[in-house]
């Protein structure tokens, strides 16, 4: 059954699920995406991911920088949608907007609620060496992520990284998204209430998090190194240059933390050892870490700080 839906989200992790929508045939009122930011050597205003899909859709954008304001409220209301759906946006929605769509609003998470409720939730499970996570459709309140929960979808991490996992769970949840809102239609979903049990807040990566500090386990920076990459990257220094460590895998090997072990790019950790298999210098392109050697040698006895 067709739908009149707006969508809201900013990055690409949200283009599959409004693609998805599109392609089911849904009517999209309008389309909610963050402003669009400097980019660029000329820093010139660049759209997102989500503004330029809908750009390329012919669907009408709106890119408030609050939905605070009582116009943007009655702007909202008068679209007089079905519901909205919430992937990734990046703006708190009040009740006001809560309260407007028929059906409510609903948002797809990248994690199984109540564990990782909050902004970087795909980033930060891997960095904590979960074995598994998911994607859930949830009614939204005005808590964060805090909303019964009407369908999910469950995966292993195993040895993902956090742009591997995000696209993985993108499609599941784009996927996820036009079943969950096929089921509440025609009154055929139970909404299920986040236990008090087990909630955990995913904050947004800092700057000072992304640096490697050699004399914790391989484990433990090997889930640092996966849960950052592509970005920011973690990231060290040999030699006095700054390099992006964007894939390593937790190998044997004992030495002072930091030191390079092998010819093969092993670097020591506080307990084992990292073979880097990707790696970025500043300025260049990712590239693997036989090519890095090639034109930067890193022999045994070097130490990244």
């Amino acid at each position: 059954m067709t739908l009149r839906l707006a969508f809201m989200g900013t990055p690409d992790f949200a283009v599959p699920t409004l693609a998805e929508l599109i392609a089911q045939g849904h009517d999209i009122a309008c389309v909610y995406s963050q402003p669009p930011r400097p980019k660029g050597r000329g820093m010139a205003l660049e759209p997102g991911p989500v503004h330029k899909f809908a750009l390329a859709h012919k669907l009408p954008v709106r890119t408030p920088l609050s939905l605070k304001n009582t116009e943007q409220q009655e702007l909202f209301a008068s679209l007089d949608i079905d519901a909205a759906i919430v992937v990734a946006y990046g703006l708190l929605l009040p009740k006001p907007v809560l309260d407007a769509p028929r059906l409510g609003c609903f948002n797809l998470h990248g994690s199984l609620l109540p564990r990782w409720r909050g902004a970087a939730p795909i980033q930060r499970a891997i960095m904590a060496g979960d074995a598994e996570t998911g994607v859930m459709v949830m009614r939204m309140e005005e808590g964060l992520d805090t909303g019964p929960v009407l369908m999910a979808e469950r995966t292993t991490i195993g040895r993902k990284t956090a742009g591997e996992l995000s696209d993985q769970l993108s499609r599941l949840g784009a996927d996820l998204m036009v079943r969950a809102l096929g089921a509440l239609e025609r009154g055929q979903v139970s909404e299920t209430p986040q236990p008090d049990e087990g909630v955990t807040y995913a904050k947004k990566i800092l700057k000072e998090e992304a640096r490697i500090d050699w004399t914790k386990s391989a484990r433990e920076i090997d889930w640092l190194i996966r849960g950052i990459s592509p970005f920011p990257g973690a990231w060290t220094e040999a030699k006095g240059e700054r390099l992006k460590i964007l894939y390593a895998e937790p190998v044997s090997g004992t030495g002072a933390p930091g030191e390079v072990l092998g010819n093969d790019l092993t670097v020591a950790c506080g307990e084992g050892a990292l073979r880097l298999i990707k790696v970025q210098r500043a300025g260049s392109r990712a590239m693997d870490a036989a090519d890095l050697l090639k034109g930067f040698p890193l022999p045994p006895g070097t130490k990244f700080v």
